[in-house]
């Protein structure tokens, strides 16, 4: 990596996360995440790495191609983008799906697969008398056939943070070696969340160093996904419906846990150790079969 590049990243870095605590300190003097308006800082959090990129992009590096360069554009080929883009919202809902039935194996997710407990008990409580118009186990399945919809829906803050993490940073990352771009990656990618972990955000009663230290853990194998969408696509679409879609995704263990018992994201889910096994199984498989070599277009430069 160039001495300019270097200056690149640093001021991308340094960017990103001063504005992350800026947006994030009304919460810190407020009431938390218990702070009414907390949806609306957090997409605003998730908009500084865009800002950050673009700082970099159009103040520092100031490319000639500041489009290519953020992998916004081109948009071909496009059955490629397609491609990519579809299977980054499959893989992505996969990856949170299956952290379920793994977590349970290990005794770690108090699972009902079969009664889905937590999730009648939630509809009760919502409904009362009324009844529900469906089975349980419809309302269920309905519940994960409409999650790819999700991709599109929070596709717009899911882009604010690709378009700084995947769209720009992890290629200027990728001289470094493969293994050591994605580490890096993942390092920064979940520290960066730091203002809102801990408020107690996804890991809500884990001590600060553990849910940083969790979501660090996190950020590592999922990052190195969306980062293979982006380096195999040449493109930052299909990374960021894949993170819109897991957002969106990220929720359905509530479908399937039991009633009365207590979760700890730390251990289960996606978001504890026992979810990363798969995502890293996968990545590691992407690694040897060399799946990480950028793309390139019919004209043009590299995916950088």
């Amino acid at each position: 990596m160039s001495r300019r590049d270097l200056r690149s990243v640093g001021v991308f870095v340094a960017i990103a996360f001063a504005l992350s605590w800026l947006v994030a300190l009304p919460l810190w003097f407020g009431d938390g995440l218990a702070t009414p308006w907390f949806p609306l800082v957090a997409m605003a959090v998730m908009a500084t790495p865009a800002i950050a990129a673009l700082v970099v992009v159009f103040f520092v590096e100031r490319p000639q191609q500041k489009a290519w360069t953020l992998g916004l554009w081109p948009l071909r080929p496009v059955l490629r983008l397609l491609g990519y883009s579809a299977l980054g919202i499959v893989v992505s809902i996969a990856l949170v799906l299956v952290a379920l039935p793994v977590g349970a194996l290990l005794g770690v997710y108090p699972a009902d697969f079969v009664n889905f407990s937590a999730f009648q008990q939630t509809l009760n409580a919502q409904t009362g008398a009324a009844g529900l118009p469906l089975s349980i186990g419809v309302l269920v399945a309905l519940q994960v056939l409409l999650l790819p919809m999700a991709a599109f829906i929070n596709l717009v803050p899911a882009l604010g943070e690709e378009l700084g993490w995947r769209g720009w940073l992890l290629p200027k990352l990728m001289p470094l070696g493969t293994p050591t771009a994605l580490l890096a990656m993942g390092v920064v990618w979940g520290l960066w969340h730091a203002p809102l972990i801990l408020l107690g955000y996804n890991y809500p009663d884990a001590p600060g160093w553990l849910a940083l230290t969790a979501m660090v853990g996190m950020c590592i194998p999922i990052g190195a996904v969306f980062g293979w969408l982006r380096l195999r696509s040449g493109s930052v679409w299909p990374a960021a419906l894949a993170h819109a879609a897991f957002n969106g995704a990220g929720g359905t263990y509530l479908l399937f846990a039991q009633a009365g018992e207590h979760i700890d994201t730390t251990q289960a889910t996606i978001l504890g150790w026992s979810g990363w096994i798969v995502p890293l199984v996968f990545v590691a498989a992407l690694v040897a079969m060399g799946e990480f070599t950028p793309a390139k277009h019919p004209s043009g430069p590299a995916s950088k």
